[in-house]
């Protein structure tokens, strides 16, 4: 990797900007936007790897840290990637660490077969032959990184064969046994629901409410909800948005207790479902304002929380590149800047015309983007003297109304 695009584990922590709220704090009016707003993957991470912009809370995932990997042998563990992924993120001031414990060795698995795919090694889709070996697993983990991992997610897209041939049934079952052993050994780790992937209507359909059925029977175990809300390759925030009300309606209907919802893994243009959605780059300003709008619509729908996959060299699975320079990254570190530690006092829309409204150090600033993509006019209460973009630029700016397509900030 080049030089340019990470730091050593070694270096000075990246500043994150303060406050950040507890991890079982959700976003409403009235709130103040904490850190942990920002998740983010890291490649390479196992090895050393960072970003060189602030991020508010690491998502383990594809850094050589399932249970298949680390316990290739029955009761043989290999903590290196592990150890190394943790100790990385809090040298760089990221205490924020979210765990996803899937991947069932080869030897532990009901189906060998499965797998295989999307760097799943083989086996890893499967569901644990038995429950005595999962639990020990959890117990591993759970003792080892006490106090170190703060939340620990089951699954990754549980839904999704790729990733698991189980019935909703055995992964409520796996939910609800790592829930108690969870709270027993680290009371204060938080218990994520296996991510639903939501783009494919079908399998997202056939899976989810029978699950959430299953951990209504089991009394609720979990502390946050969680989904992954790529939209097909040609769509756009709205489409994402879209995707999330869907999921959230689905937890309504269920019945399902408020708690915290995190989107946990994110990107645009992913090439799929079918061939009529190739892979699309996603570049220039438009990268950065799709990268913003993410984030702000998350803050609309309620989420308190979005990990973006992923920092990481070019790589043209991804339709928005994140790595220094690019205008994603910018533009993730720009918005971070504008609103982290900010009071958010609520987004209108009307017409297609967002507004958000936050107060910072005492002075409110409203920043405005458009569902459309197109350049709009807006007009806003008050008159503010500058409008910042995300790519870091700022100009004057005079009276109340301002066209643009944004997220722009208004700002005195």
């Amino acid at each position: 990797m080049s030089a340019a695009l990470a730091v050593s584990v070694v270096s000075a922590p990246v500043a994150m900007a303060q406050p950040s709220a507890k991890p079982t704090d959700s976003i409403s009016k009235g709130s103040v936007i904490p850190a942990s707003l920002f998740g983010m993957h890291v490649y390479n991470a196992e090895v050393g790897s960072w970003p060189t912009i602030p991020v508010g809370a690491f998502r383990l995932w594809d850094t050589r840290t399932t249970w298949s990997t680390i316990e290739p042998v029955k009761g043989q563990f290999n903590w290196s990637t592990l150890d190394t992924a943790v100790a990385t993120s809090k040298a760089n001031g990221v205490n924020d660490i979210l765990m996803v414990l899937a991947g069932t060795p080869l030897w532990a698995s009901d189906d060998p077969a499965a797998g295989g795919l999307a760097g799943v090694l083989p086996g890893a889709a499967g569901m644990p032959s038995n429950l005595a070996d999962w639990d020990n697993w959890v117990t591993q983990v759970a003792t080892r990184y006490k106090g170190q991992i703060t939340s620990y997610q089951i699954w990754n897209e549980a839904n999704l064969s790729t990733f698991s041939t189980g019935t909703a049934n055995e992964m409520a079952d796996l939910t609800k046994h790592a829930y108690d052993i969870i709270k027993r050994i680290d009371p204060s780790a938080l218990v994520v629901a296996p991510s639903t992937g939501t783009r494919l209507g079908g399998p997202f359909m056939k899976f989810y409410p029978a699950y959430l059925k299953g951990l209504k029977d089991r009394g609720w175990p979990v502390d946050v909800w969680a989904a992954h809300t790529y939209p097909a390759s040609l769509g756009t925030p709205v489409d994402r948005a879209g995707l999330a009300k869907k999921w959230i309606a689905v937890l309504k209907a269920a019945g399902a207790p408020a708690k915290p919802l995190w989107d946990t893994e994110n990107n645009l243009g992913l090439k799929g479902p079918g061939p009529l959605n190739p892979d699309v780059d996603i570049e220039g300003e438009k990268a950065g304002d799709w990268v913003g709008r993410t984030y702000l619509d998350s803050i609309r729908l309620g989420l308190s929380r979005t990990y973006w996959y992923r920092w990481e060299p070019d790589n043209d699975l991804w339709g928005i590149q994140m790595f220094t320079g690019t205008p994603g990254a910018e533009a993730f570190k720009t918005l971070e800047d504008w609103i982290v530690g900010a009071t958010y006092n609520g987004c209108t829309a009307k017409a297609g015309n967002v507004t958000c409204n936050f107060a910072k150090g005492g002075k409110p600033f409203v920043v405005l983007y458009t569902d459309s993509g197109a350049a709009k006019k807006f007009v806003v209460k008050g008159s503010y003297s500058q409008a910042c973009s995300l790519d870091g630029t700022c100009k004057p700016q005079s009276g109340n109304s301002i066209v643009t397509n944004g997220p722009v900030r208004l700002s005195n």
